[in-house]
């Protein structure tokens, strides 16, 4: 039987925590991988790779839509040039997020 193996990480101000390299390794993690949280209803809870083959059902539904109404509209399509990046920084204003802030006592 394998030894358990424990590692810990810490919660920053914003509840983000960094993947103990052990854990990357065990479970093959690389930059921009995502996990999955799991809770049994014991209360344990684990975490585990998605893979490239779990897409997001909702996301793959969302991409079909959005290539069908390509194929049968394909003059809708428009470069994305100054002009528009323009308009949508107007939209942002100056809009700046601290992602190492704290997090407001509402968005917790």
């Amino acid at each position: 039987m394998t030894a358990l193996i424990e590692e810990t990480s810490k919660l920053t101000d914003r509840y983000q925590t960094t993947v103990p390299s052990g854990v990357r390794k065990q479970l093959k993690l690389g930059k921009g991988d995502r996990i999955r949280y799991c809770t049994e209803p014991t209360g344990r809870i684990y975490i585990e790779p998605v893979r490239a083959s779990e897409d997001d059902p909702a996301l793959g539904a969302f991409l079909e839509f959005i290539e069908a109404d390509i194929r049968g509209h394909p003059e809708r399509l428009q470069a994305f040039d100054g002009a528009r990046f323009d308009k949508l920084k107007a939209l942002v204003g100056d809009a700046e997020v601290d992602l190492d802030g704290p997090l407001l006592p509402g968005d917790e």
